[in-house]
This record gives structure tokens, C-alpha cells and sequence, in this order.
């Protein structure tokens, strides 16, 4: 088999970078692609939104590389070293930590292992078909290219996949804690109940037709992430002379769809962090560090090297080797306070791509579940929704089938083979609940067994205590469930304002937080100004609302001493914190929301309502010094609002933080979404063909 580890050599930048670009690009436009040639057509409407069409899958993936280039391809280009593992070599020391962490996981070892083994051929032909729009797109355009990470492999596709499905649910927080100066758990040695999951954002909401007004089934597809960068939302409608037909939102270098819908169904995703990554402390021969026993028997440990290839200054580089080490459990970490082997969900498992390709061609409920089953996916929850009137929601992990009685929360004993789990449970053994009698489900990170009225929800008595499921409630959850279950007949206009609901409920966690504070005796005239604003705040986040920026201000503490697990702060540093925080930004305590909370970038930005934790999400920061208000960088990005009508027709709905073109702001697409999306103006999608405008552009690409 041939080797597929990338080996980039570092070169000087500039015109040596250049010149290598240039002539690596000539050669692709002179030489084509040996065994293939892909073709597909780029239909952009008036919005830049890309409609991919191909006649077979694999041009159509040709296609999408093709459109993610023309409106990413710095994003591309800056993480692909950051998956291959040869980060620091471009970016400097400060990437040598993720260089490390891909090595150490052995992500390419797997992939060279298992690439031809065990995708489906059709798989690689369209991660080929794929990879090939990006290295055709860079030779035509040589003037995009600043770094030497060409040509793009299929290979580069599923390590991305590896590593951010890590990264989703929590992994790093494992390593975080093995790198402490101390051990941070307790060695299991009896039954106990497992850690709680913590969970960031995404709202995913279905309405069946016994909750709507007139019969309709509804659909929100609301997951949250960043505003910018590598695992922002970016949209896309995908059609091939196959059969597939669907649009919704990917990151760039994605080859398939994260969320999305076609005529038939829609499915929305939010994040589950479960007890996905176990962690058992190994029994060391005292004589030999290398050796570990199970069973009885001595082990011994596989040792590799590590070599990270780091940009010191200019273009010098320095290569540092470190030792990785494996068990039979997984990748070996030793520490002052023991070695410790690490084991995890998903740990050599390369087949992501194929599991979202399956949801993205289904086209019914029995489909779909037929995609979801194949649970190549480490985690996520799933909302769906169909124009047949079903809903369902499913706690989707690689959930580890674990032996009894051990708290899985701790450090395991690394002595015992029984400890080392061999399969996941099923799809049938995880929460889910398929056409409740309460007419909805709403997923917002929350328990999967709080996700619709009591009564519909999943009976956590009958699923396995070992998984570690979530506990928590967020905000989002709670305001999410209180508004849906006051209104038996949700129409399309009250599912659009329970989106967009910007308030915090009084039942939410945080409250009790807000109160505490709001109780407190004033000690001088600021803190009784102060007070007051909190204690008369309606908990609402309205961009006129003037009580809004201390309370906000208050619950985020608390939001983010919870999702640390630290105790809560004192009242009254929280509250002189805040004082200082809004008056920092403001210049005064009771500023309008929306004066301080603005969306947009490059010095364009609009008031926007919502905050931290709110179904309407908004995540801000004050991202200069001399600003006077907080810009927003995550939360809300792309979603949609659908509704199938009892007659049989679909309405679209959807909106971008910014627009189609993620990375130029010289395009008029750059920021043309963005005053609308802060006013909460929805736009009919393109994705029905009467809704794209005669001024579309339509164009060929090809590596013909």
C-alpha cells in the first residue's frame, strides 16, 4: 500500500513559495487528471449561495470543492497542516501542541491502514472527485495560494473529520486533565452514577402536525458555532444526475452536509457531549517503565516517534522528536503521576464521510434511520422532521458498551481486560423518542430525557447508567419547553418567535444566580443603581432593553463557572465585575442592548437582540479595545424554519450570519445577509427553483 502521510517540506515564502505554486499548478492544467475528469455546473443566485449540479456524485463533489474554494479557500489552506500534523512547520511553536495530538492519536496510521480497506469505492471516487476541485481550482488561480499544503489529498478529508468530531464532544478536556501537575480522579472501585455531560449550543425543534395550527409539520435546524473560521456554517444546495437533491449548511473542506433538508424531510443537529473517553491508569513494571500488566501478564508498550517540525523565525525550521506510546486500550500518556492509557469513542474510525453522505441521499424516515444506524458518527443529537408528519429525536454517540458497576467517570484500573470495551451499544439502546403524544421534540444540549412535554419523554430508567448521559438544562432547553408547551396549536409565525425568543426563563438555573445578587444591600450609589437595573430587568434581550447589559452580564458568570464545574463566584465580586465590565464598554450602566451588542464584521455592524444562551443566540466580545461595543462571534449562524402544509407544499426559510463568501470582503456577497440577520428578517430559500432569481449566475467547472 502505498504511504499516504503528507511530507511537506518547509519553504522559504514569497516568490520561491510562488514559483512552486505556479508550476505545480501548470502542470495540473497541462496534464489533467490520469484516470478521471470531473465536470459540474455552479449555478449562483443573487445572494452568491452556491447550486452545485453534477452528473454523477462525484462531479458534483468536484463542484462543491470548486464553490468552497471560490468563497474559502484561505480557510482551507491555514487548517489543512493543523489535520496533517505539520502545523508548527507553517504557524510556529504554538501549533506544535495539535501536531502532537494528531500524531499521538495515530490518525494517519489508521487512515493508511484502512483508506482502501474499508471505504466503499464509490466513497473514494467522490473523495477524489472532491480533493480534485480544490487542486484544479488552485492551479487556475495561482494567485490565491500562500501556503506550500498542495495537492489536497481525499485523505486530508477524513483526518479532518477525526479531529473534529473529537473536538465536538470534549476530548481535549481528557488530556487537559491528565496534564495537570496532580491526578484529577479517583480510581473506580464501585457502582456510582457518571460525570455530567457539558454541553455549548444548537437549537433543533420539530413540530408534528397534532401541535400546529393547521396541520402542518414544522422544522428548526438552528446549530450554533462559530461566526468565523474553519467550523463556521457555510450553504449549499447539492443536486446530482443521480438523485441526490439537498441543501444546508457544511464547513468548508466538508465534502457532505451537516444539517439540512430536501423535499421529502429535514434533520438538525446539536452537540451531546456524553461520557465518550475513558481514561485507565496502567500497572508499570518498576523495573522496566515500558511494560504493563494485564491479567497478570507483562505488556509491553509500543513506542513510536513523534517528530514535529517547528517554524522557529523566517523560514528556519527546527525538528523536535518526542516518544508516543500505545497500549492495548489506545494512545499512552505518562505523566509524574502515572501512565495512563486513553480510550475512546470513535478511536480508528475513518468512515464519517459515509454516514453523512447516507443522511444526505436518504429520502424517507426508514432511510434516514438506516443512515443514522450505520453509527459511524462518534456523537450529535438528530432532530428530524418529513412531509409525512413524523418527528423524532435521537441522542446519536458511539456510545461504548461498558461492564457494570464501575463508575466510568473515574480512572479505570488498566490491569483488566474486561475493562476494555470492544463494541458501541446500538441505536436501539440510545435515547430517542419517535412521534411523541406531545406533538414536538426541541433538542438544546439539554438531557435527552427533557426534550418534549412530560410523559413523551425517554424513560431514563430504561437505558444504561454506565453511558454517562448529559443531565444539564440549558436555558435554551427550558425557555424552549415552557414556550412549546403552551401553545397546542403552534402556527409558523409562533415557531419563528419562539426561534428568535431572546429572554431567559425564571425556572432557567441561572435565575437563582440573578436573584442572589439582586437581593444584595447596596453599599453605595453605584451598587443601589446597579441593583435596581437588575432587579427590574424583564430577563428579555431586546436591543432597547436598558436592564439587559448588567443581567446578562451577571448570568454569563454563572454560566460559565457551571460549564468549568467551578463554584460560583461571590455575589458582590460579581456584581462590582460587572459594573466594571459595563461601564468599560458603555461608559455608563444602562446602555440599550443594542448599542453594545452589534453583529457584522469589518466595521459594519447593526444592532442585534439575543445573548448568551438565549433560542435567539448571540455570543459577543469586545474584540478592540477602543470599541464601545461588543461585536458577535458565535451562536446563531445559518438555520432555516420549514413547514410542510397539510396540502402537500414546502416553505423555506433561511438566513447566513454574513454570506456566501466567507473569506474576501471586497465581494459583494461578503457581508450582504448581515443587516438582515440581525433584524431577523428570514428569505425565502433557493432551494426551490421559484425562488431564485433570473439574475443567477450559472458557470462550468471542470479539471478538463
Amino acid at each position: 500500500m502505498r504511504h499516504l502521510r503528507p511530507t511537506f517540506e518547509i519553504r522559504p515564502p514569497s516568490k520561491t513559495l510562488g514559483l512552486i505554486n505556479y508550476f505545480w499548478g501548470l502542470s495540473l492544467l497541462l496534464f489533467g487528471s490520469i484516470s478521471h475528469a470531473w465536470e459540474a455546473s455552479i449555478e449562483r443566485d443573487t445572494l452568491g449561495v452556491p447550486h452545485i449540479y453534477g452528473e454523477t456524485d462525484a462531479d458534483m463533489a468536484f463542484g462543491l470543492a470548486w464553490a468552497q474554494a471560490e468563497d474559502g479557500w484561505e480557510i482551507l489552506e491555514e487548517t489543512l497542516p493543523y489535520y496533517r500534523g505539520n502545523a508548527a512547520s507553517f504557524f510556529g511553536r504554538d501549533a506544535a501542541v495539535t501536531d502532537y495530538l494528531i500524531q499521538w492519536l495515530g490518525f494517519w496510521d489508521v487512515i493508511e491502514r484502512d483508506y482502501d480497506a474499508l471505504l466503499k469505492p464509490a466513497t473514494r471516487a467522490y473523495l477524489e472527485a472532491f480533493a480534485a476541485g480544490f487542486n484544479a481550482f488552485a492551479a487556475q488561480h495561482p494567485d490565491r495560494i500562500s501556503l506550500d499544503v498542495l495537492p489536497v489529498l481525499p485523505q486530508d478529508v477524513i483526518a479532518a473529520h477525526m479531529f473534529r468530531h473529537l473536538l465536538f464532544y470534549g476530548f481535549e478536556k481528557t488530556l487537559t486533565d491528565l496534564r495537570a501537575e496532580t491526578r484529577q480522579f479517583e480510581i473506580s472501585d464501585a457502582p456510582m452514577l457518571p460525570n455530567v455531560g457539558i454541553t455549548l449550543g444548537s437549537n433543533a425543534t420539530a413540530i408534528a402536525p397534532s401541535r400546529s395550527r393547521d396541520g402542518s409539520t414544522m422544522l428548526m435546524i438552528n446549530s450554533h458555532q462559530p461566526l468565523t473560521g474553519p467550523v463556521s456554517w457555510y450553504e449549499a444546495h447539492l443536486e446530482s444526475g443521480e438523485g441526490l437533491n439537498v441543501m444546508g449548511g457544511l464547513f468548508i473542506g466538508a465534502p457532505t452536509l451537516g444539517v439540512g433538508f430536501n423535499q421529502h424531510h429535514g434533520w438538525g443537529a446539536t452537540v451531546n457531549q456524553p461520557d465518550l473517553v475513558d481514561v485507565y491508569l496502567l500497572d508499570i513494571d518498576p523495573e522496566d517503565d515500558n511494560r504493563y500488566r494485564v491479567d497478570g501478564e507483562w505488556l509491553e508498550l509500543e513506542a513510536f516517534d513523534i517528530p514535529i517540525r517547528v517554524l522557529l523565525w523566517g523560514w528556519l525550521p527546527w525538528t523536535v522528536r518526542e516518544r508516543g506510546y500505545r497500549s492495548i486500550h489506545g494512545p499512552v500518556m505518562k505523566t509524574n503521576h502515572g501512565t495512563y492509557a486513553v480510550r475512546y469513542a470513535g478511536m480508528d474510525e475513518i468512515r464519517q464521510v459515509e454516514q453523512w453522505l447516507a443522511m444526505s441521499a436518504a429520502t424517507s424516515f426508514s432511510e434516514w434511520q438506516a443512515a443514522i444506524a450505520l453509527q459511524h458518527i462518534a456523537s450529535f443529537n438528530f432532530v428530524y422532521a418529513n412531509a409525512d408528519g413524523d418527528i423524532h429525536f435521537i441522542h446519536n454517540a458511539m456510545m461504548p458498551e461498558r461492564a457494570e458497576g464501575w463508575r466510568w467517570d473515574q480512572y479505570l484500573p488498566g490491569d483488566r481486560s474486561d475493562l476494555i470495551w470492544q463494541r458501541y451499544l446500538s441505536i436501539t439502546e440510545l435515547p430517542s423518542v419517535t412521534n411523541p403524544p406531545s406533538g414536538f421534540v426541541h433538542s438544546a444540549n439539554q438531557s435527552p430525557f427533557q426534550v418534549t412535554s412530560a410523559g413523551s419523554n425517554p424513560d431514563q430508567a430504561n437505558y444504561r447508567k454506565e453511558s454517562g448521559w448529559p443531565t444539564r438544562m440549558t436555558n435554551r432547553a427550558v425557555r424552549g419547553l415552557e414556550l412549546l408547551d403552551a401553545n397546542p396549536a403552534i402556527s409558523f409565525d409562533d415557531f419563528s418567535a419562539i426561534k428568535h425568543d431572546n429572554a431567559y426563563s425564571p425556572r432557567y438555573r441561572g435565575h437563582k444566580y440573578l436573584s442572589l445578587i439582586a437581593n444584595l444591600e447596596a453599599r453605595d450609589d453605584e451598587e443601589t443603581q446597579a441593583i435596581e437595573l437588575i432587579r427590574k430587568w424583564d430577563l428579555h434581550t431586546d436591543i432597547a432593553n436598558r436592564h439587559a447589559a448588567l443581567g446578562v452580564c451577571v448570568l454569563l458568570e454563572e454560566w460559565q463557572a457551571e460549564r468549568a464545574n467551578d463554584p460560583l463566584p461571590d455575589a458582590r465580586e460579581t456584581l462590582h465585575k460587572c459594573i466594571a465590565s459595563v461601564r468599560k464598554v458603555a461608559g455608563r450602566l444602562d446602555p440599550e442592548w443594542g448599542a453594545i451588542q452589534r453583529h457584522g464584521r469589518d466595521n459594519r455592524t447593526w444592532p442585534a437582540a439575543g445573548g448568551p444562551d438565549t433560542l435567539r443566540a448571540m455570543y459577543a466580545e469586545q474584540l478592540n479595545e477602543e470599541d464601545d461595543f461588543m461585536t458577535v462571534v458565535a451562536g446563531d449562524g445559518l438555520y432555516y424554519l420549514i413547514e410542510w402544509t397539510a396540502d402537500g407544499k414546502q416553505m423555506i426559510y433561511g438566513t447566513h450570519q454574513y454570506g456566501s463568501q466567507m473569506t474576501d470582503p471586497t465581494s459583494p456577497h461578503y457581508l450582504d445577509q448581515a443587516e438582515a440577520f440581525a433584524a431577523e428578517t428570514m428569505r425565502p430559500s433557493g432551494f426551490q427553483l421559484k425562488n431564485r432569481s433570473a439574475r443567477s449566475r450559472t458557470y462550468q467547472v471542470s479539471d478538463r
